[in-house]
């Protein structure tokens, strides 16, 4: 078993949620711990990619940048 500190306020909120859910309290942390983990995961492979592209001179030219600001709002 390990143990790991959690502040008071977001323990009461996995406890919510597991009476609420029926789940032990152990499983939603385990939910949330996996979620975050594989949302970071990606999130630095899609930066790992991105960084990789720009390092090739993968960059937009200016006219795709003024299309997309026109496109989006500034």
């Amino acid at each position: 078993m390990n143990q790991i500190v959690i502040a008071p306020e977001v323990l009461e909120h996995f406890r919510e949620l597991a009476k609420v859910t029926h789940r032990s309290d152990a499983d939603v942390i385990d939910e949330a711990l996996n979620s975050y983990l594989a949302a970071d995961r990606h999130y630095l492979e899609v930066l790992a990619a991105r960084i990789a592209a720009a390092d090739r001179g993968e960059f937009a030219g200016e006219e795709e940048v003024s299309r997309f600001f026109s496109e989006h709002g500034e």
